[in-house]
């Protein structure tokens, strides 16, 4: 959600109308109220900051509200002119100007753009603090309170097409009671007192069971890591394995959980473009700086769904091994794989102990239950344990026993079974209606992997403003462009569509409720 780091920043051009000076940022137009750009005479932003480059650029634009500097009902330029201005990703600006929406400092108006609000806050801080603007933070308390990736509940059943969401009324709940039930009318002492900090051992026995059989993962239980979910398993790589100022890459588009978790190491991030192939290994080759870490979701790659071949998977793997650098692999969901047969994981593949593996039981069974893990290197055992111990000492005790006696009594093993198959149903039924109610509005890629697929608009079309058109029809898709890091000129907008959690009967009524929202209102082309 920010401009590129400074490992991958492009040089000026001398026609541009920004000029860098001493870290700030320059626009040499200066227009009257009401005009079509607000007289921005000097944005200060600094790319080496831990704060994110759209936090520093809302907060400089609400310093010129506040001063007086931007009057009230002048016009903004549009999203992509002000990217197009200050050498920044669109999506950076468009989430500058969200919060600024939020907060109450500026209002938009349908088909003529964004202006300052006619009455924006007195107390310097919105309908709500920012969260980077509460006093007494650090600069990482301020980049991990400012995060791209904050959680905001939502109220109410999730609703189609939102991904990641796994299928609720297909899971055996009662027979998670009875495993639930079994567990406590043992009154095993373990429930009642502190466990292991890597977890307790059955489950990890089980896990490392589990991810050799289904990924060629081997491990011993010792190299398992029980933790609470896949972002806490990232952000423990990140904080131990980087210091902040060092290089990290990421996939771009990417999930920005995991960049997120980047920005709160103070890591600098690299964007590596992404292909039918996953990140783009030879991007990495030519970074100018060393690159300390890299993270990847090479099996269904986040967002676009694309899996790494074997080739590049010994590439990175080589890449790694000549540079140093370590290799953070997301492995999410890969246990939905629907025709051919998976891919070896990177982790399998190495033969340097460069690789930390990253599994989560959230896709499996149900995100609640805020259980996952890391398979390390042994050599990082002590620092990772020491780092769930001082997180909360374990990972919550119950629901660890009873995924352990869920797993052994073969549970979890046929349960994917039936969900890979539902799912594979699920995916048919969105495509087919998706055939019937979408046809010239998105075109749908293929995915053999997963619980989602990427729909492209037509060229030219923002997807942030269509999605917003389809969140006001009951539909919640989730824009593309919001995952780049670095958009590339000319590539076209889209949205993700979860099918997993939604019956063929739902998914049919939301393809017919996001049809005739698109066609009814005109698609939007830009700006904000």
């Amino acid at each position: 959600m920010r401009g590129p780091s400074r490992g991958a920043r492009a040089t000026l051009p001398t026609s541009a109308r920004a000029t860098c000076l001493q870290g700030e940022v320059r626009l040499s137009s200066t227009l009257a109220p009401g005009a079509a750009a607000p007289p921005l005479a000097l944005l200060p932003l600094d790319r080496r900051s831990p704060v994110p480059v759209w936090r520093q650029l809302a907060d400089a634009l609400r310093h010129r509200v506040s001063a007086g500097e931007l009057a009230a009902g002048s016009r903004l330029p549009s999203t992509r002119m002000l990217a197009h201005d200050l050498e920044l990703s669109r999506n950076t600006v468009a989430t500058a100007y969200e919060q600024l929406l939020a907060d109450g400092w500026l209002e938009g108006r349908r088909g003529a753009g964004t202006f300052v609000a006619h009455r924006p806050p007195r107390n310097g801080s919105g309908n709500r603090a920012p969260a980077g603007d509460a006093p007494g933070l650090s600069a990482r308390g301020a980049t991990i309170a400012a995060s791209v990736a904050t959680w905001r509940p939502t109220r109410g059943a999730p609703r189609p097409f939102r991904p990641g969401v796994p299928a609720a009324d297909l899971f055996p709940w009662p027979l998670w009671r009875s495993v639930c039930n079994g567990v406590l009318r043992s009154s095993k002492s373990e429930l009642f007192a502190y466990g292991e900090p890597g977890g307790y051992p059955p489950l990890r026995e089980a896990i490392a069971a589990y991810v050799e059989t289904a990924r060629g993962v081997r491990c011993t239980a010792g190299q398992v890591i029980v933790v609470e979910g896949a972002q806490q398993a990232i952000d423990f790589a990140l904080r131990l394995l980087t210091d902040p100022g060092d290089l990290v890459a990421a996939e771009d588009p990417g999930y920005l959980g995991a960049r997120a978790a980047m920005q709160a190491a103070g890591a600098r991030i690299v964007p590596v473009g992404v292909d039918a192939g996953g990140l783009d290994v030879d991007q990495l080759a030519v970074v100018a700086e060393p690159v300390r870490l890299v993270y990847t979701s090479p099996s269904n790659q986040f967002p676009l769904g694309s899996t790494m071949p074997r080739g590049r998977r010994e590439a990175l793997l080589a890449w790694a091994r000549d540079t140093g650098a370590w290799i953070v692999e997301d492995d999410y969901d890969s246990e939905f794989r629907f025709a051919a047969l998976p891919i070896p994981s990177l982790h399998s593949l190495d033969t340097d102990a460069r690789v930390v593996y990253v599994g989560t039981f959230s896709k499996v069974l149900f995100p609640a239950l805020r259980l996952g893990y890391l398979v390390v290197p042994e050599r990082l055992l002590a620092a990772v344990t020491a780092a769930r111990f001082l997180a909360g000492i374990h990972a919550p005790f119950f629901h660890q026993v009873a995924l352990a006696e869920f797993m052994a009594g073969g549970h979890l093993l046929r349960h994917i079974r039936r969900m890979r198959a539902a799912y594979a149903r699920r995916q048919a039924a969105l495509r087919e209606a998706a055939a019937e109610h979408l046809a010239g509005l998105l075109q749908i890629e293929g995915a053999e992997t997963g619980m989602k697929l990427t729909a492209w608009l037509p060229p030219g079309v923002d997807d942030v403003g269509a999605a917003q058109t389809a969140a006001r029809a009951g539909v919640d898709v989730y824009p593309l462009s919001r995952y780049w890091l670095r958009k590339p000129s000319g590539a076209r907008g889209g949205f993700l569509l979860g099918y997993a959690g939604y019956t063929p009967d739902e998914l049919q009524a939301a393809a017919a409720a996001l049809g005739a929202a698109l066609r009814a209102a005109p698609l939007p082309s830009g700006g904000h």
